[in-house]
């Protein structure tokens, strides 16, 4: 069992800081700020057409593009992605409560015919009732599981290319067809920790994911997801979403995290806690008692690091130390049966090129990857202990005067 590495992107905003999301009223879209905060990206094409470059030019099998309020769409983004990138998979995050299960079986098909076949979904349930309601869903937690359920079973259903009939609670479906099936089908990635998601997960899951919790922790998550997949006949494989900050010295990673919080104060951590606090979402909850919303005791494991969390929603823990350091932890993951590795680092452009020239080379000297990417750029040497590839070199990570 190789590795599969996929990288982020950030199509809400990108920045040299955790709160960069946060420096426009509009997650960057249109640049109007709140206070000036300096060195934040807005989520333009020519933007995230570097990253995407980026991450396929180092080793990365796909880029996760996120959901929600403060993101750009997810569909329309990747595919106007994918003609200025040539291999690289998109794992598209989408919301299976605000679209018919027929139409996003017909949406997929004709996304794996326009791109090839580089397409991966990920189904995002929902954990936050405020959220959910802007898009007009008002269903509790467990019955959005429910629908979740049913959902893709008419996807799958429509995918067999003949009249499938449906009578559900939340969906009733005479002769759903998707009339020409996508080729191949594009992988279902899933992640829940509630009693309510597991069951989901058994039946329809290709790739169970889950935030980057101590390894002992994800073990249990995957006894647990492999336990009810066995009782449905199935088998799935898993995955972890991790930030990362790797370096060419432990010294220096950390160093690097270290400054992530320098624009964090107690008044800013305290809100985010707050807000993240309502979450209705398991993960998000096992997520903050990782830290308790303080600075203190935030490595939670060897090279994990929990102070991403202070202030993001979602994953909140990055690993961070020297490549090889961070190449022992994903060897230990991958060792507890995690396959797929969705990473991301602050800012994403710098830092796929950190992680793509520092830990991929070293995980692939370690049989864990099929071969080593090829870079147009190899045996150029590094200036200053910086990445030869990276625009301008490797990120400082200096707050931003918020």
């Amino acid at each position: 069992m190789t590795v599969h590495l996929h990288w982020f992107l950030p199509t809400g905003g990108d920045g040299r800081t955790l709160v960069d999301r946060h420096a426009y009223t509009d997650g960057g879209i249109k640049r109007s700020r709140v206070t000036p905060v300096s060195g934040v990206r807005a989520p333009d094409i020519e933007y995230l057409a570097q990253i995407a470059k980026a991450a396929e030019q180092v080793g990365f099998e796909a880029v996760l593009t996120p959901t929600g309020t403060w993101c750009e769409d997810a569909w329309l983004t990747t595919v106007a992605l994918a003609q200025h990138t040539q291999r690289l998979k998109f794992l598209v995050a989408f919301r299976p409560g605000v679209v018919s299960p027929v139409l996003a079986a017909q949406m997929a098909a004709t996304y794996q015919r326009i791109t090839r076949g580089r397409l991966l979904l990920n189904v995002v349930t929902g954990g936050d009732s405020t959220e959910q309601r802007r898009f007009g869903d008002h269903l509790d937690h467990d019955r959005r599981y429910a629908r979740t359920d049913e959902f893709l079973s008419v996807v799958r259903g429509v995918w067999r290319g003949e009249p499938y009939d449906f009578d559900g609670e939340h969906y009733q479906v005479e002769g759903g067809l998707t009339a020409l099936p996508p080729d191949p089908l594009p992988e279902i990635f899933f992640g829940g920790s509630s009693a309510a998601a597991g069951p989901v997960a058994a039946r329809h899951t290709d790739v169970y994911l889950t935030w980057g919790e101590p390894p002992e922790q994800v073990k249990q998550k995957i006894d647990w997801i492999r336990g009810l997949a066995e009782a449905e006949g199935r088998t799935v494989r898993f995955g972890v979403r991790l930030h990362t900050i790797s370096r060419d010295s432990s010294a220096e990673a950390w160093a690097t995290a270290a400054r992530l919080l320098d624009d964090l104060d107690a008044d800013t951590i305290a809100a985010a806690q707050e807000a993240l606090g309502r979450s209705e979402s398991v993960g998000q909850q096992r997520m903050l008692a990782l830290h308790g919303g303080s600075r203190d005791d935030l490595v939670i494991a060897p090279n994990l690091w929990a102070g991403v969390g202070l202030v993001r929603g979602g994953a909140g823990t990055a690993l961070v130390g020297s490549h090889a350091e961070v190449a022992d932890r994903i060897e230990e993951y991958h060792a507890l049966g995690v396959e797929h590795f969705v990473l991301s680092g602050y800012p994403h452009l710098e830092e796929a090129y950190w992680f793509g020239e520092g830990v991929i080379p070293d995980l692939a000297a370690r049989g864990l990857l099929p071969r080593i990417p090829a870079s147009p750029l190899s045996g150029v040497p590094a200036a200053n202990g910086r990445p030869a590839s990276a625009p301008g070199g490797a990120p400082l990570l200096v707050g931003g005067g918020r």
